[in-house]
């Protein structure tokens, strides 16, 4: 495996470059086949913590990555009308206080409600307390300091991240080829890809090929008939439209997902303007009318066309195929509803490096590629499915919704969280307990009771304890400056790059 080839930049190729350039070393050359002719399509704006390994894994430093690609800081994902008008939760980043003995927090918190409290989930966390505020600063977790339970990833502009990928890879020996792939040779006996053949006629030859060409799948669909796993019966929304608009209010330190008549609308706050979207089916609502819905709910002048994206929700039925790896929209697609978009590309990275082939493609690192890929994402399916499931919202789309079937692995989870409140985390499954807490409270799951190891504390005991994680959790949002005011200390981007990205497309 002395040549890899990867068709197509964009996120997903310049983060596979990237991550290819600093571990593989002088390994195996890395060649990325783009062409400019071609525009690159995504939602990846929005990310959740751990981008943050893998841009520390490069050695990037965080200040200067925010501030080349006009980034913010996040805290987590604010649900707006899912429940119904006016009903908002946030799936705040970090921990809701902290466990005690064998039991996680949340089993006290639900004595305290059973027997009465008033006392909100999101009181405990830090994150969601500085994110109500609009408040962010990192997390000050030195030696002899209780941890801040506070967690943070990022908003930036896609196509910028990209570009600095790119400078950071081609300044490490990836050579960037620019030219539309016509057609894809393959070796006779095996099937597997030989090369790549160019619009000018001039053929890349590899021994691993990375397909990182989008929704076309030029490699893993279109030359090797891999196959596609369609899950529209579980997630309805097939369409979206993007848009940005000029910044308005306070700098938010969180993602927004709205709940729309068909669909929701994201708002992502970078720093010189604002990402929105409306995620949709066009079973329920027409193109023109999502439209008006969109541009009707923006907080500042639109700054071009809505873009429109179609999309099939699902997978590839081989993310690994002969000598061929998928990733980014290549592998599939999940609405960007908890921002996993950049993490599945991230993941799969890590997980190309882990299983990474010596003289050739074995069968049983293949496979195995496989099965920690379908873990990963249908663990995350079922987490954005259960959005959709239990809402409370209005409207036929939103009762169509309650009423599909649900995977039979996300049924089990529900009921087993509304007898005594129960979560468990299977393997290295990326939604923690502490995010399915907060996403089925938010959304209106309530334990019928709680596990009785709570009953060990007595009632003052109790009342102490919960009053100690709610003081901490204040303490920290309290000592943290404006979320603006931070960025214009550590990591402004300078004017000329704001004129440069001022009407950027959706990109990813």
């Amino acid at each position: 495996m002395r040549r890899v080839v990867i068709v197509g930049g964009g996120t997903a190729g310049w983060m596979a470059a990237a991550a290819l350039a600093r571990f593989l070393g002088g390994q195996a050359s890395v060649e990325l086949v783009e062409s400019e002719e071609i525009g690159t399509v995504g939602v990846g704006e929005a990310t959740i913590p751990q981008i943050r390994l893998f841009n520390a894994s490069l050695g990037i430093d965080e200040d200067d990555f925010l501030s080349a690609t006009q980034g913010t800081f996040k805290l987590g994902i604010e649900f707006v009308d899912w429940m119904g008008p006016g009903h908002r939760y946030i799936h705040a980043f970090g921990t809701i206080g902290r466990s005690l003995g064998l039991l996680p927090f949340h089993q006290y918190w639900l004595r305290h409600r059973a027997g009465g409290g008033g006392k909100d989930l999101w009181d405990f966390s830090a994150s969601a307390r500085a994110a109500r505020r609009n408040r962010f600063a990192r997390p000050d977790d030195g030696p002899g300091r209780l941890p801040s339970g506070v967690a943070h990833a990022f908003h930036f502009d896609a196509s910028l991240y990209a570009a600095y990928l790119r400078r950071y890879a081609e300044a490490r020996g990836v050579r960037r080829t620019e030219g539309r792939v016509v057609d894809v040779r393959l070796r006779g006996e095996d099937g597997h890809i030989e090369a790549v053949r160019l619009d000018r006629g001039e053929e890349v030859a590899g021994d691993l090929f990375l397909d990182c060409s989008g929704f076309r799948g030029l490699l893993i669909e279109q030359a090797l008939a891999t196959g596609y796993d369609d899950w529209t019966h579980w997630l309805p929304c097939d369409r979206a439209l993007a848009v940005p608009c000029a910044s308005a209010g306070e700098l938010t330190p969180f993602t927004r997902s709205t709940a729309r008549p068909a669909g929701w609308q994201w708002r992502i706050p970078l720093q010189h303007r604002i990402g929105n979207g409306y995620v949709y089916s066009g079973r329920f609502v027409s193109d023109d009318e999502a439209a008006r819905t969109l541009l009707a709910n923006l907080d500042g002048e639109a700054l071009g066309d809505p873009r429109p994206l179609r999309f099939t929700t699902g997978k590839r039925r081989l993310a690994w195929n002969r000598n061929c790896v998928a990733l980014g929209l290549a592998a599939g697609f999940m609405e960007p509803l908890e921002s996993t978009s950049i993490h599945l590309i991230q993941s799969a990275v890590a997980r190309l490096l882990q299983l990474f082939p010596t003289d050739r493609v074995d069968p049983a690192e293949v496979a195995e590629y496989n099965r920690q890929t379908d873990f990963e994402w249908a663990a995350i399916r079922d987490f954005l499915i259960f959005h959709y499931h239990a809402n409370g919202g209005s409207g036929e789309f939103w009762s169509a919704c309650r009423e599909a079937p649900i995977p039979e692995s996300l049924a089990h989870r529900m009921a087993l969280f509304a007898v005594n409140g129960r979560i468990f985390r299977e393997h290295e499954e990326l939604f923690t307990e502490v995010g399915w807490l907060q996403v089925m409270t938010g959304q209106g799951i309530v334990p019928r009771g709680y596990d009785p190891a709570a009953d060990e504390l007595s009632v003052p005991q109790l009342e102490e304890f919960l009053a100690l994680a709610e003081r901490h959790a204040a303490h920290v949002a309290d000592r943290m400056p404006a979320h603006a005011d931070f960025v214009a200390r550590h990591c402004a981007a300078p004017a000329a790059a704001a004129a440069r990205a001022a009407v950027p497309a959706v990109r990813g």
